[in-house]
């Protein structure tokens, strides 16, 4: 009787994992057949645009007057960004595909620009038909080249988890048709050298010089693991694992992580210069003990222990769940470089640093020669709407919608519960934009 229990509860035990192997087996089916139609979907999306793109540009060629042409440069730039955001929802990460997403944001700058701007005051010039036509040659061959990989993956069922899969493993002897015609589109677009283009009519994709204050001093592997214990706040005798970029980055970094029980860290540094760039620090974050203004004392403290960023104003605090994160800029003489922000993640339990990041502030970061403003502060205040309660203001160098510099005033204020900063620019007195903020309580 015994025996026949045991086979009985053994059976219902292998039926019950064959069960559940069948279950699990299924969802991870459905996942992967999820992924697969996203995949295709942004694909083939992103061919469509590179075709209406193509014709779009030649249909601006043919235009002359300024109430047609304005239209269809806005929509040119539209088109643009359909197709970057497919770009990005593809598996092309480890695929080298810089080039052409460039060319797709060099494009949508400069269509942009020339959109917004009066074409009957200011018409095309030479040059910038000549690079008008060039970018219509270049999008006819993009959009030859991914047709040929769409009529393939259409033909022969080609499946993009299988492109996924290759470039996760680095599999050079399968047959990646996809990822080969992807290559051939980057080598065309690379083909078209600056030379063939005139950089300085295409927006800001092609003039940053990003990264220009590291220098050339590079730190020793054991000046790195100083500095990370220092952004862990780690004493020597824990462990920490570093590792260094590979030969052709963009930008040599440094990386280090720790784990203990309570913990866990991930950190970049640069090798030139060392500077810190990304901090993350992962722990359970229990209830909030103290409030969003200590939490940004915590991080002013913080960030004025690394000299190299100088004096920082906040420009911004949010509380998510029981974390403060805040955003601080460089003060140049009472002036905000909006550009070059910092951002610091507090913990609201007890004010340790869980996150630091500085991208933009190292990308950014450089000597600038401010101007006195042409308006007045009375003048910029004027043409704020007058429905704002204004609580205060301060000069700033942002960045407008084409991607320059300007210096603006900078108006914080009220209107019913919102709160506002309406940007005005110092020279002409335009409005640039106006930002409603998540949160009403700024503190500087």
């Amino acid at each position: 009787m015994f025996r026949w229990i045991v086979i009985t509860l053994l059976s219902l035990t292998v039926v019950g994992v064959s069960v559940w192997g069948y279950q699990e087996h299924q969802e991870k089916n459905a996942i992967l057949i999820q992924a697969e139609n996203e995949y295709q979907r942004s694909f083939h999306d992103l061919t469509y645009y590179m075709d209406l793109l193509h014709d779009k540009i030649g249909s601006s060629l043919a235009m002359n007057s300024r109430e047609q042409l304005s239209p269809q440069l806005a929509e040119i730039w539209r088109i643009t960004s359909m197709a970057h955001s497919d770009v990005g929802q593809l598996p092309l990460t480890l695929l080298p595909f810089n080039k052409t997403e460039e060319f797709l944001s060099q494009i949508g700058d400069f269509s942009y620009r020339t959109a917004v701007r009066d074409l009957e005051k200011d018409p095309l010039s030479e040059e910038e038909l000549a690079t008008f036509e060039t970018l219509y040659k270049m999008s006819g061959e993009i959009e030859t080249e991914l047709r040929k990989v769409q009529n393939m993956v259409l033909n022969d069922n080609l499946r993009w988890m299988d492109v996924q899969l290759a470039l996760v493993n680095n599999d050079e002897q399968a047959d990646n048709t996809i990822i080969d015609g992807f290559k051939t589109v980057e080598k065309t677009v690379e083909g078209y050298s600056e030379s063939k283009i005139n950089s300085s009519l295409m927006g800001t994709s092609s003039k940053k010089d990003g990264f220009s204050m590291l220098g050339n001093e590079k730190i020793s592997k054991n000046e790195a693991k100083e500095k990370m214990r220092n952004l862990f706040n780690l004493d020597k005798n824990e462990e920490i694992t570093v590792t260094t970029t590979g030969d052709g980055a963009s930008i040599p970094m440094i990386s280090a992580s720790f784990h203990d029980e309570k913990r866990s860290g991930y950190a970049d540094i640069t090798q030139n210069g060392g500077y810190p760039v990304t901090l993350m620090i992962n722990r359970e974050v229990n209830e909030a003990n103290i409030s969003l203004y200590e939490a940004a004392n915590k991080a002013k403290e913080y960030l004025a222990e690394k000299e190299e960023f100088g004096n920082l104003a906040l420009i911004q605090s949010n509380q998510y769940a029981n974390v403060g994160v805040f955003h601080f800029v460089p003060d140049q003489n009472n002036v905000w470089i909006y550009p070059d922000t910092i951002q610091v993640k507090v913990a609201l339990d007890d004010g340790d640093i869980l996150g630091f990041v500085a991208k933009d502030y190292l990308e950014n970061h450089h000597d600038r020669t401010i101007n006195e403003p042409k308006v007045s502060e009375e003048e910029a205040r004027s043409k704020v709407n007058p429905n704002l309660n204004i609580q205060d203001y301060h000069l700033a160098v942002i960045e407008d919608d084409l991607g320059e510099e300007v210096l603006s005033f900078v108006f914080l204020g009220t209107m019913g519960n919102d709160t506002y900063k309406i940007f005005i620019n110092a020279e002409s007195g335009k409005e640039e934009r106006v930002e409603k903020l998540k949160q009403a309580e700024i503190k500087y």
